[in-house]
């Protein structure tokens, strides 16, 4: 066994399937952030709010004002510098930071796809994607044509736990059997031409597309990875990923993991690939440049090595942290986030807080359109960690304005999956004397229901 790994560990491959991969990231990431600058939403989401929810233990992440767009800039820029392949190493970390610490703003804008990028990207730290066609071979008059065959299985490696994972979580009696919440989302998209106001809003569409999702999710990984099927998968890629476009809001997401999915192509692919490039090059009368070429090894290997088995022991074990709490996943939402669950559940919520004096027994409720975004509202009024860091946030407010003695109270209702809205909040606990941790919060209230699956 141990002679195996050795072997495989020391088995090199074609450097080209690294070389487009990096070239594709740093294009789709580039064109993300020029997108999201362009939309305004710098401005909308980080800027504007007079108040930013925080992740536990990254309360000091916060914008920085007008600043946040030389943070929009340093990404965008370390992204250029990634897909030419030009000084690689610090682009790529830089774009890592950047992009992450974007992410960890404002808990409100969460998405499983830009948790994935800050996941990529920190795989991408060390791996070799500048070996081959790219600005530092020419620097160095030396680009590596082989390199080890595990940097790129190891991105296929994340592509199919990110699928898989997404697959796993569909497994539950409220996305098979009861088709939710794609029978509460398909229907609403009634203006698209010959399917709006026909197929989707056929029942038995819903719980065609909830049934095909589950299976695409767990099968296009292996379907991916043989050869005989490689070609039929990616076709079924790209008309998912292009469909779920125009059915949803989903950004660049589906672009990002029809590139990601070349990387399973065989070498001979990638170089057709590159030769557009190289002709573009040529169009634009740039002289090819000769490089010796040679093959890569690492010379901290034995280091890498057991940074990379970490990183994938903590992606595989990550996901399932929601066995340890006691309650429906789907309705307390502990555990729910970094576990590639994938437009799972639809939740509306109303949520009214309550500021009372202990001691003169006074009380009064808040506009919470007065602190909060319309966005930042909604995300709040169905999830209990919001919850509790906006009342924390109204307790130094007031208190900030002379009132004493607080205590806050909250009366809130849920609903979920298309169910009937229950109370969801104890609203005789006193949220200013609950702390934010990993331990279930028993503050939530059970849920009136349930849901199997995994």
């Amino acid at each position: 066994m141990l002679n195996k790994l050795t072997s495989y560990f020391n088995t090199e491959t074609s450097a080209a399937p690294l070389a487009v991969f990096r070239i594709g990231f740093g294009i789709m990431m580039l064109a993300s952030i020029i997108r999201f600058w362009s939309y305004g939403w710098i401005e909308k989401l980080y800027i504007e709010p007079k108040f930013h929810f925080s992740y536990y233990g990254f309360e000091w992440i916060k914008p920085v004002g007008n600043y946040t767009y030389f943070i929009f800039i340093i990404c965008g820029l370390s992204a250029l510098f990634v897909a030419l392949g030009f000084k690689y190493r610090l682009a790529i970390i830089t774009f890592f930071l950047s992009f992450t610490y974007i992410e960890l703003m404002d808990k409100t804008t969460y998405l499983n796809h830009y948790y994935f990028i800050s996941v990529l990207s920190l795989l991408l730290c060390f791996l070799p994607a500048n070996a081959y066609f790219s600005l530092d071979a020419i620097r160095r008059k030396k680009q590596y044509t082989q390199i080890p065959k595990w940097t790129i299985d190891s991105i296929k490696l994340l592509l199919g736990l990110v699928y898989v994972y997404a697959g796993l979580a569909k497994i539950n009696s409220d996305w098979l059997l009861k088709a939710m919440p794609l029978k509460i989302w398909l229907p609403s998209k009634y203006d698209l031409p010959f399917i709006g106001d026909s197929i989707l809003q056929q029942e038995w569409f819903h719980i065609a597309m909830s049934w095909s999702g589950m299976l695409y999710d767990l099968s296009i990984p292996f379907l991916l990875l043989y050869k005989r099927t490689r070609i039929f998968a990616f076709v079924l890629v790209v008309f998912f990923h292009i469909f779920t476009r125009v059915l949803f809001p989903i950004g660049m997401f589906p672009y990002v993991m029809i590139v990601g999915t070349l990387i399973f192509f065989d070498a001979k692919v990638h170089e057709r690939i590159l030769n557009i490039f190289r002709k573009l090059f040529q169009f634009f009368n740039l002289k090819a440049v000769k490089l010796k070429a040679s093959s890569y090894s690492f010379s901290n290997q034995k280091i890498i090595l057991p940074i990379l088995a970490l990183f994938f022991a903590i992606q595989l074990l990550l996901p399932f942290r929601y066995v340890l709490y006691p309650n429906e996943l789907f309705w307390t939402e502990e555990g729910y986030r970094f576990s590639w669950r994938v437009m799972l559940m639809e939740k509306a919520g109303y949520t009214e807080f309550k500021v009372v004096d202990a001691e003169a027994g006074h009380s009064f409720s808040v506009n919470n359109s007065g602190f909060l975004t319309t966005f930042q509202e909604k995300q709040m009024s169905t999830q209990p960690d919001f919850i509790l860091e906006y009342a924390q946030f109204l307790e130094h407010h007031f208190k900030s304005q002379g009132h004493q003695n607080i205590e806050i109270y909250v009366d809130s209702y849920v609903a979920l999956n298309g169910r009937s809205s229950q109370r969801y909040i104890d609203p005789k606990v006193d949220l200013l004397k609950q702390n934010e941790s990993f331990k279930p919060k028993n503050w939530i209230l059970p849920f009136k229901d349930e849901i199997k699956g995994l």
